[in-house]
């Protein structure tokens, strides 16, 4: 890409994690990418409240293809002594969607010079962390008949620069489960008047490695205990009510909607056998991710093309998820991920930041795969 345009988004992506905001509350941060958009560009620019999306249009008859990048942060202290570091107390960049918006934007600063004879639509999301941002930001999708959409993300533990591929289940479905047993209290000298929790929800924890068992599932299946909670800090009355908190995922969303059966089903006859109501509430759901093979050779093409190493045999499911599922239940498309580096830290730590250049590899594939 043109060296002025890769400096713009290099300073772009040092203000931006400057100032990183939570999901759903991104309002400076997007704020921010519109007015570098309309400063530099003359995409059409759409306000969708949260979240936001740019285009450029040739044709009604031409085909419809999108990129996607999120922007939100995480709560973590930032740690990393850098000149850019967050200015924001608790909150900062720990996920690299600092350095993803930047590299959407230098696309789009490429996009007026390529002349593509497609429309395309850059699609800047909110709350990627929570869930929340695809789910609601999925209508670009149809109201706009996109064809395909593509997105990347950085992988530490990766040569700088490496295209990561991989066809079908690439990230896993996942959702916070949260079970609540409420029985009644009683005196702590009388545990015999009251109902308590606290037996039938260890019971819960205790069945998990059973309900987990590899040889039951045909994909990765996993339940991870988050938080067990039951009473209060009272050492005279007998704990009454608890909540266990799990997180549940697949590398099959079927197979992980199966777990939350039995893990439901195993409460209930429980809590029941205690005399204890028991409900059930989720947070944080995530779709599988699942990448159109047709959209990962064009990726490959591109990235043949350019030069660029490509790593496929070594990069396997990925255990976390990623909300992108939600747009590949609508239309054809693809996440791949670009080496940040073998021996960055990791990301959501505190230590960890994003590796600038990949982010014209980002740019070279998009303008690549726009050809294909």
């Amino acid at each position: 890409m043109k060296q002025e345009n890769y400096r713009l988004i290099e300073a772009l992506r040092h203000e931006l994690h400057e100032h990183p905001e939570l999901s759903n509350h991104e309002t400076w941060t997007k704020a921010r990418l519109i007015d570098f958009l309309r400063e530099h560009t003359e995409l059409e620019i759409h306000d969708e409240g949260k979240w936001f999306w740019a285009a450029y249009r040739v044709g009604a008859d031409k085909p419809n293809i999108a990129f996607r990048a999120d922007f939100d942060a995480l709560p973590i202290e930032e740690e990393c002594d850098v000149p850019y570091r967050s200015r924001i107390s608790g909150v900062s960049h720990k996920c690299g969607h600092d350095g993803h918006s930047a590299a959407l934007c230098g696309f789009a600063l490429e996009l007026s010079e390529l002349k593509p004879d497609k429309n395309v639509f850059l699609l800047f999301q909110h709350a990627e962390e929570t869930g929340d941002g695809a789910w609601e930001a999925r209508s670009l999708i149809t109201d706009q008949k996109i064809d395909e959409i593509y997105a990347y993300h950085n992988q530490p533990g990766f040569p700088v620069g490496t295209i990561l591929l991989r066809s079908g289940p690439s990230k896993c479905a996942s959702k916070g489960m949260i079970i609540e047993m409420v029985g009644t209290p009683t005196h702590a000298s009388l545990p015999e008047k009251g109902k308590n929790p606290a037996f039938a929800l260890s019971k819960v924890v205790c069945a998990i490695p059973e309900l987990i068992a590899p040889e039951r599932w045909k994909g990765l299946v996993m339940c991870t205990v988050i938080q067990l909670d039951v009473g209060q800090h009272a050492f005279g009355t007998a704990a009454s009510d608890g909540r266990l908190l799990l997180t549940i995922r697949g590398e099959y969303e079927e197979e992980m909607e199966a777990l939350q059966s039995e893990l439901e089903k195993r409460s209930r006859e429980l809590a029941e056998k205690d005399g204890l109501t028991c409900s059930f509430a989720f947070e944080d759901v995530f779709p599988a991710t699942v990448n159109e093979v047709g959209c990962v050779d064009k990726v490959r093409q591109a990235a043949k093309a350019l030069g660029y190493a490509i790593e496929e045999e070594h990069w396997g499911l990925a255990r976390g998820s990623e909300d992108f599922g939600h747009y590949q239940k609508l239309t054809r498309g693809v996440i791949f991920s670009i080496g940040n580096g073998e021996n960055t830290p990791t990301f959501h730590t505190a230590q960890y930041d994003f590796t600038d250049s990949i982010m014209e590899n980002a740019v070279e594939i998009f303008k690549k795969v726009l050809t294909l």
